[in-house]
């Protein structure tokens, strides 16, 4: 039996089935009255969803062009977004054991819409993060920082679940986005992360496992590096030659002039 039918088996009431066979078959032949009221419902639900992820890239968007003009740098340095479709809203209600009902979806399902952040260093995603969730429309429903904390198998990232209102014609829906935040280096990780398990599909060697968590000690090592030489190279102008001078004597390492200025050319 599909994962379908073990969800719509707990109440098998024509509204529900058809939920289910929508979800399933969302370009389906749906013929009565009732089964093409819950296609127009489906869609709309979907369409909330969707609205509700395009006004938070339009937020970022915004502070990202706000850095590229205004600013001497900018944290943001990519921004992506992606809707559930409906074979993954499926799988995922098979996994939660989730009702074939509205309701049940949204309460159980909170990554229908999903926006992610790639920042440069690890300062910028926090401080991306406080740019975005300090606006009075964004409401923060939870924060998993796996930057802090990694999990076990090397994973590092700033989950947020947010809250935004999203305006339909039949009034104001608060719709939920799961925002991620993360540097280049993590982001690189959790690319070669997901390929490995698609590709072995959950049954990873434990070889490869093993390399995949020295590489996250190596990516954290990485980020570690950047984000001190950036900001060396933002204050090393604002140092006094007779500081400079201390924290060479005390074994810190202070770049000379003509590396600070090749960092410079890099920097962002």
């Amino acid at each position: 039996m599909d994962t379908l039918s073990r969800v719509t088996l707990v109440d098998p009431t024509p509204a529900r089935m058809d939920l289910g066979r929508l979800i399933e078959q969302p370009s389906g032949d749906f013929s009565s009255e009732e089964s093409q009221q819950l296609r127009q419902d489906f869609t709309r639900f979907m369409m909330r969803y969707k609205f509700g992820m395009e006004e938070i890239v339009t937020k970022l968007s915004i502070l990202r062009d706000e850095f590229a003009h205004l600013h001497d740098t900018n944290p943001i340095e990519n921004i992506s977004s992606r809707l559930k479709n409906p074979d993954s809203i499926l799988e995922k209600m098979g996994r939660k054991n989730c009702e074939p009902t509205f309701e049940s979806i949204t309460e159980k399902i909170t990554d229908i819409a999903g926006v992610r952040v790639t920042c440069s260093f690890v300062s910028d995603v926090y401080h991306v993060f406080e740019l975005l969730t300090s606006q009075s429309d964004v409401n923060v429903v939870d924060i998993r920082d796996y930057i802090t904390d990694p999990k076990p198998n090397g994973y590092r990232s700033l989950h947020a679940l947010i809250e935004v209102p999203v305006f339909m014609s039949d009034g104001e829906v608060p719709v939920l986005v799961e925002v991620q935040m993360r540097t280049i280096a993590m982001d690189f990780w959790a690319s070669l992360e997901h390929k490995i398990h698609y590709k072995y599909r959950e049954e990873v060697p434990e070889s490869l496992l093993e390399g995949l968590r020295q590489a996250a000690e190596t990516a954290g090592e990485l980020d570690t590096t950047m984000e001190r030489l950036h900001t060396e190279v933002k204050t090393a102008g604002e140092l006094s030659v007779e500081l400079q001078r201390k924290l060479r004597a005390s074994g810190d390492v202070v770049p000379d002039e003509a590396f600070v200025e090749r960092l410079r050319g890099l920097s962002p």
